[in-house]
C-alpha cells in the first residue's frame, strides 16, 4: 500500500496557442508521490517532462488540472521546492559560499555556516573561490548544495548531470545518493538516463512521446537501499526491469 500523497499532481495539462492552432504537449498527467520518495520522469527529448517538472517548479502555469504540495495548491515559485537545473545558473561575482548563503537566507537569517552545505558535496574549504574558478562538475555541486540549503520539502531536479562528462556524471550521482538518504527530501528528477533512473529513484514514471504526452507506465524500483552500482548488476531484477524501460522507450512512436 501506497504512503499518503505528499505531492499530488491533477490532471495536468499544459497547451499553447500557435498560428497553426492549439499545441497540446502534456495532457492528463495524473501522479501521486509519497513524502521521501524519490521518482524519476523518463522519456524521449521533447516528451513533457521538463514542462511537467516546471509546472511543479512555479515557472509555468498549467493550461488544465494542478499541483498540490504538503496540502497547498502551488501557484507560483516557493522555497518549500529546491531546484537543481542543467547547468549550475550561479551567480558569477559572487563566492561560492555566497551562491549557497542566498538560498540559505530565504529561510534562516541566522548567521551559521554554509560550510556544512559545501562538505556535504565535497567543496569543504573552497567557499571563497568563484564560480570561474571551478569545473562544470564542481559548479553542479554548488548548485545542488545551494537547493539543499533551502531545506526544501521538495527537491526537483531537471536532467542535472547531462551535461557532464560520465566519470562526473557518477560521481554525482553518488553524491546526490548519499545526500538523500541522510536527508531522504522527496525527490522528483527528469532524466533521459535509464541507468541513471534505475541507481536512483523509488518509481519510474515513463511519459509517452509527445504531442499530447502523459504517463504511459509506472515502474517500481525495489533494490535495497543503500545502492551501489556495483551490487545492482546482482539484483536479479536489474535487466528485466532495464529491459522493461527501454522496451518501451523503444515502442513509442518517432516524432512526425
Amino acid at each position: 500500500m501506497m504512503p499518503p500523497a505528499f505531492v499530488e499532481i491533477a490532471q495536468l495539462g499544459k497547451t499553447y496557442e500557435t498560428p497553426d492552432g492549439p499545441a497540446v504537449i502534456v495532457r492528463d498527467f495524473t501522479l501521486d508521490v509519497a513524502e521521501g520518495e524519490f521518482v524519476c520522469l523518463l522519456g524521449h527529448s521533447g516528451c513533457g517532462k521538463s514542462t511537467v517538472l516546471s509546472i511543479l517548479m512555479g515557472l509555468n502555469r498549467p493550461t488544465t488540472g494542478g499541483v498540490v504540495i504538503g496540502g497547498r495548491e502551488i501557484d507560483g515559485p516557493g522555497t518549500d521546492r529546491g531546484v537543481v537545473f542543467q547547468s549550475a545558473t550561479l551567480l558569477p561575482w559572487l563566492s561560492v559560499a555566497a551562491n549557497v548563503r542566498i538560498a540559505k537566507d530565504q529561510v534562516h537569517r541566522d548567521g551559521a555556516t554554509v560550510e556544512p552545505y559545501l562538505d556535504a558535496v565535497g567543496l569543504g574549504g573552497l567557499g571563497a573561490r568563484r564560480p570561474r574558478e571551478l569545473s562544470a562538475g564542481m559548479q553542479q555541486r554548488v548548485g545542488i548544495a545551494r537547493a539543499f540549503a533551502l531545506e526544501p520539502r521538495l527537491l526537483l531536479l531537471d536532467e542535472p548531470f547531462s551535461l557532464l562528462d560520465a566519470l562526473t556524471r557518477m560521481e554525482l550521482q553518488d553524491e546526490l545518493m548519499g545526500l538523500w538518504e541522510r536527508t531522504r527530501r522527496t525527490v522528483i528528477m527528469v532524466t533521459h538516463d535509464v541507468d541513471e533512473a534505475l541507481l536512483l529513484a523509488d518509481r519510474i514514471v515513463l511519459m509517452t512521446n509527445g504531442p499530447a504526452a502523459t504517463i504511459g507506465r509506472i515502474l517500481p524500483v525495489e533494490f535495497p537501499r543503500p545502492r551501489r552500482r556495483e551490487a545492482l548488476l546482482a539484483q536479479p531484477d536489474y535487466f528485466w526491469l532495464r529491459d522493461a524501460v527501454l522496451g518501451f522507450l523503444e515502442a513509442q512512436p518517432a516524432h512526425a
